[in-house]
């Protein structure tokens, strides 16, 4: 696998035995061995998408997760977020939705829109 931590892109070997990761090989930094682990016992991701934006000069309200996610978990998140509806003004890092699937992990926004006086 090639490590995706930093500009270095390390083709990293890996050891398993019985479903268990026993070596990282190939890394130049400790990151790749963590990033080889973590991906291959529970991948996870940060996830951007767009938040429906009433009041703004744009439609869209681009959103990101304030933490990392479970891979398997990301079309629950995706369909909360499309769910979901705010109303301008909102600034950056306004949280948009709590606690997104119960995961610890919030929707936030990332930029602000002012609100359109019409």
């Amino acid at each position: 696998m090639v490590c995706i931590n930093c500009p270095m892109s390390c083709h990293l070997k890996v050891t398993l035995e019985d479903g268990q990761v026993k070596a990282v090989s190939g890394n130049t930094c400790p990151r790749g061995e963590t990033y080889a682990i973590k991906e291959l016992t529970n991948p996870t991701r940060m996830l951007t998408s767009t938040v429906n934006i009433k009041g703004a000069i744009h439609n869209g309200l681009p959103v990101i997760t304030s933490g990392d996610i479970p891979k398997d978990k990301i079309f629950d998140v995706m369909k909360e977020i499309t769910a979901a509806e705010v109303c301008a003004p909102v600034k950056i890092n306004d949280v948009i939705i709590k606690d997104v699937c119960g995961l610890g992990v919030d929707i936030i926004a990332s930029r602000s829109m002012e609100k359109v006086n019409d």
